[in-house]
């Protein structure tokens, strides 16, 4: 038993190898990352000099006071997440328009196992990228707002991990997304809907049922985890809420492996 226990361990070991090797030395993995910096860094910036504006301008309706850096950061997020989830999706949605995904299911013969060891990958590298993103999105913001910012060391530091913890199971969610549906813009259409476009049309003010179930949406569940909400439900749940979707997608995902060729 001993013999199958270490057969299996190394054969999983050997499989998030492979997946972190496939995703390392494609360029596209590296432009990603490049272009989500950059966005991160505008966001940060564009958000940060509109804040400064608000408290310097003629108009004192709108003096937003002292901001926090780690709240520019979530705000930043919005955008900047659309970037990083192409890591995830290409990450499975590649192999299928190259054929190469035959290759990888030979050589790894179980869809549950290739599917787990890229999520790990998935997660592991957007967390990382989540958690750069967080210190340039923090190093940009905090000049730019000047004497109206505040960055208390310990809440930039968990703004900045909560960051990179959405961003992973984001980005794990477009793997599981990916694997279902096989094709990068189909993928991208159904993941725009499902964070942003569904949500918005269901968030009406007079009608309550519609917000409750805007409220279960990943993109909903992680802001409300972000922004440390106690409403409608409190950070941890908005974050359980969030890491269901991306095990749903990655069941879906498994499942639809299984079923179809590859």
């Amino acid at each position: 038993m001993s013999t199958n226990t270490s057969t299996s361990t190394s054969t999983r070991h050997g499989a998030v190898a492979a997946e972190w090797t496939k995703l390392s030395s494609v360029r596209s993995t590296w432009w990603t990352a490049l272009a989500g910096l950059l966005v991160m860094a505008a966001s940060a910036g564009q958000l940060a000099i509109y804040a400064a504006n608000d408290n310097t301008n003629d108009d004192p309706t709108d003096d937003r006071g002292i901001v926090t850096v780690g709240s520019v950061l979530i705000d930043s997020v919005e955008l900047t997440q659309y970037v990083v989830l192409a890591l995830g999706l290409l990450a499975i949605t590649a192999e299928f328009t190259s054929g190469t995904i035959r290759t990888t299911l030979q050589c790894t013969p179980s869809r549950g196992r290739v599917l787990l060891a890229k999520a790990a990958v998935a997660g592991a590298v957007t967390f990382a990228l989540g958690l750069l993103l967080g210190g340039v999105g923090a190093l940009v913001a905090r000049p730019v707002l000047g004497e109206w910012g505040s960055a208390p060391a310990a809440d930039t530091v968990g703004d900045i991990v909560a960051v990179a913890t959405y961003l992973a199971l984001i980005g794990v969610l477009a793997l599981g997304l990916g694997a279902a549906l096989r094709s990068a813009v189909l993928t991208l259409t159904v993941l725009l809907a499902t964070l942003m476009i569904v949500p918005l049309s269901l968030q009406e003010p007079d009608i309550d049922v519609l917000n409750r179930i805007a409220d279960v949406f990943p993109g909903v569940a992680g802001g409300h985890f972000l922004a440390g909400d106690t409403e409608p439900y409190p950070p941890l749940v908005g974050l359980l809420l969030l890491a269901g979707w991306a095990g749903a997608a990655l069941l879906l995902g498994r499942a639809a492996l299984r079923r179809r060729d590859a």
